[in-house]
């Protein structure tokens, strides 16, 4: 309260003149030279030695940490991070190459090649590289359109039923894993060399977490035939969630009881399990590593009990021992994945650059956002040579990664030894696992994601456009699958920033007793009007899209229906015109009988006055309520005879026009454009509509806080002529107002109106 108190007793006073725009480009001798495109070509061309090493460094990163690596600080929690992550994997990414809709094993390496093409490029410290549940849920889909069950059935004739040929059913669809993989990475090169970073700030966080969470609905979903150990009908395409659940809803009934328990027991166990490793967190210094013991011990009992034999559970297989040499992806493909490919790049980018800043916030680094795209892109075209599929980063494994005291990517190097040493010796070993105990698996890390629903109050709370866009963007991806769901859920996003600048919010500003400060009167008591000065405000930059109602919003304000007001003004300017016309006519004839009078008083030696009469005097008004008036003829009370040869021609009327202001009208209007980052062509012609319209009633418009972007889209768009100089500019509301005040303003706008004439 001191500090507070303490603050408001500062004060200010600056004593200087009011300067327009033009002033202060002549008192801050503004540059008005720019360096061109092909100076900016020669000097990003050059080639210095400290540009050199600076891209040697930003490509390569490890290159510019691995040298000063701290290893008293850092190897002991690195190591022990590593290891940890590395078990964490084997269970996930065997159970996420389930989710690919590929073998098992496949899963094990792209837990390997691109984590350690990350460690090489990346410039994330602690991110876990690796299979990703929304990842694998995406190609799953890919891979069944394109690789159904019902491509690969054949008639039995021992069982006389048709059976599925699973050995080529599988190396068909990790063909096409490994092709939309190879080509979504090369989708994240290409991004990453052109500066396209950028693109993540279009998935916003509600957008990401609704659009995580409705993947995880079909996670789930894809999950339930290997819980309840049935063989329900492949679906793609729209809506064929919903297909699904119904289909599964119709199996149910012929639910291998065997496969159920396996899969229940699992999934009680492992909640248990996660509860008792939250409880003793404070105190063990690692997590237990309860996903490992779970597929220890399944594959232990599935082994002793039989349970394939015995009880029909569906096991993991053959696992081959040893790595896939490297092979190119079959080009053939590519033209069938390619839209698929680039919402893999989009989706796995903008997931791991979004959990990559907020480690590096957290730990005061910088992740450079390009470099990202370019080692995501390198780990999976990369990984996709060594048939790998899609690999993102996965929140749970990051997190045991940062709490199990890793601090480099040191740590995600080890984990991928530790899955080496797994496929090279001991993965035979796990060929009893029970796929169930691997859904189990998914189930039970899918509860971080299921807790997202919780954003839906919260954000009701915070901002209800936002949780329109999450709410929006889980129905799109449910219904629509992830790959359409996404681009639908972007275009719904966009719309809604579209809108909003549609649906600005327009303010009249007043200013706060003794301060120079302007602010909208419906939002502060204090901030009164300032008398005769209409100060006008939208929260929205000025666009195409908006610049109708912006004027709309401008007339509402003001009360001034200007379309009416100009269109009474022509009528009256019509009138005025007809009745001169009508008037010179009879001055014409009246001369006319003058002279024939004339001639005959002198023949008859008398002379007479050529018009005893007054010439009548004609006036209109326009009120400020939009009202209009013709006032009937005036006579003045007397009127002197001029001279044939005088100045003014003889019996002609004269019509006289009231031009005093209307005193229920402003004086001036300010258009504070503070918010208005950009003008296009539409938004400069409304501004200089607005000038020209309310000026031909005599209400001089203002320019007030000009960014120099808009300055400068005003001169390009030709608002600026001979009459209309910078002067109408000013850099603040208070000189506006000041200005508007003064004698200068009135008489510079008498003197454009005189030039406009």
């Amino acid at each position: 309260i001191g500090a507070m108190e303490g603050r408001r007793r500062v004060t200010y006073k600056v004593n200087r003149n009011v300067l327009d725009e033009g002033d202060l480009d002549e008192m801050g001798e503004k540059s008005l030279t720019k360096p061109s495109l092909l100076d900016k070509i020669k000097d990003s061309a050059s080639c210095t030695g400290p540009k050199v090493k600076n891209c040697m460094l930003g490509t390569f990163p490890v290159a510019s940490w691995l040298p000063r690596y701290a290893f008293r600080e850092n190897a002991l929690g690195d190591l022990v991070s590593g290891i940890s992550v590395g078990i964490m994997q084997l269970p996930q990414g065997m159970a996420y190459a389930l989710l690919a809709s590929v073998p098992p094993v496949f899963g094990l390496y792209s837990s390997f090649y691109p984590v350690l093409i990350y460690f090489i490029f990346g410039t994330s410290k602690h991110i876990s590289i690796g299979t990703y549940a929304v990842m694998s849920v995406m190609i799953g889909g890919v891979v069944d359109r394109l690789a159904p069950d019902s491509d690969f059935e054949f008639w039995n004739n021992v069982t006389n039923n048709s059976d599925i040929d699973f050995a080529s059913r599988d190396q068909e669809r990790v063909r096409i894993a490994v092709a939309v993989t190879f080509i979504s990475g090369l989708f994240q090169i290409l991004l990453g060399l052109v500066q396209f970073g950028f693109v993540v700030t279009y998935l916003s966080e509600p957008l990401v977490r609704g659009y995580t969470t409705g993947a995880a609905i079909h996670v789930i979903v894809s999950q339930l035939k290997y819980a309840f150990g049935l063989n329900p009908k492949r679906y793609s395409g729209p809506i064929s969630l919903i297909y699904t659940v119904v289909e599964i809803c119709y199996l149910l009934p012929k639910t291998n009881i065997g496969t159920l328990v396996v899969s229940i027991v699992s999934i009680v166990a492992l909640i248990l399990a996660k509860e008792l490793n939250a409880f003793l967190s404070k105190k063990l210094p690692v997590p237990l590593p309860m996903e490992l013991l779970a597929v220890i011990i399944a594959t232990v009992v599935s082994w002793q009990v039989d349970l394939e034999e015995r009880y029909g559970v569906d096991v993991v297989g053959t696992i081959p021992s040893g790595l896939q040499p490297p092979a190119l992806p079959a080009m053939s493909l590519f033209g069938q994945v390619v839209g698929d490919a680039f919402a893999l790049a989009v989706v796995g980018y903008g997931i791991a650059i979004s959990l990559g800043r907020i480690f590096a916030l957290k730990y005061g680094y910088k992740v450079d956002s390009n470099q990202e795209l370019i080692a995501l892109g390198l780990s999976n075209s990369i990984g996709g040579i060594f048939q790998c599929f899609a690999i993102s980063c996965s929140m749970s494994r990051s997190l045991v990664q940062e709490s199990t005291g890793g601090k480099t990517q040191i740590a995600g190097a080890l984990s991928a030894v530790v899955i080496l040493f797994i496929t090279l010796w001991i993965g035979s070993l796990f060929e009893d696992l029970p796929k169930a105990v691997l859904a189990a698996i998914i189930f039970v890390n899918l509860h971080g994601m299921m807790k997202q629903f919780l954003d839906i109050p919260a954000l009701w709370k915070s901002n209800k456009i936002d949780m329109l866009v999450w709410v929006a963007t889980f129905i799109l991806t449910v219904l629509l699958n992830p790959d359409l769901g996404l681009a639908a859920a972007i275009a719904f996003s966009m719309l809604t920033v579209i809108f909003r600048t549609q649906l600005p919010k327009y303010s009249l500003l007043g200013q706060v007793a003794s301060t120079d400060i302007y602010k909208p009167v419906e939002d502060y008591d204090k901030a009164k009007q300032v008398p005769g000065i209409l100060i006008f405000r939208s929260s929205a930059t000025l666009y195409f899209a908006n610049a109708e109602m912006y004027q709309e919003a401008l007339g509402e304000k003001s009360g001034l229906d200007i379309t009416k007001m100009l269109s009474i003004k022509k009528k009256l300017e019509a009138k005025r015109k007809r009745h001169e016309k009508k008037l010179a006519k009879k001055a014409k004839k009246e001369l006319k009988k003058n002279k024939a009078e004339q001639k005959v008083s002198k023949r008859e030696g008398h002379t007479r006055s050529s018009y005893s009469g007054d010439s009548p005097v004609l006036t209109f008004f326009v009120g400020g309520n939009g009202e209009e008036g013709l006032s009937p003829p005036v006579v003045p009370s007397s009127i002197q005879q001029e001279e044939p040869n005088s100045e003014h021609q003889q019996g002609i009327a004269v019509i006289d026009v009231d031009n005093d202001p209307d005193s229920s009208l402003p004086r001036a209007i300010i258009l504070d454009l503070s918010p208005v980052n950009f003008l296009d062509t539409v938004g400069v012609k409304t501004i200089k509509s607005i000038r020209r319209d309310y000026g031909e009633i005599d209400i001089e418009v203002i320019l007030a806080c000009c960014q120099s972007g808009v300055v400068e889209s005003l001169q390009a768009g030709g608002f600026f002529s001979s009459n209309v100089t910078k002067s109408c500019l000013f850099n603040s509301i208070h000189d506006a107002v000041l200005y508007c005040q003064s004698e200068k303003s009135k008489s510079r706008c008498d003197e454009e109106c005189e030039q406009e004439v």
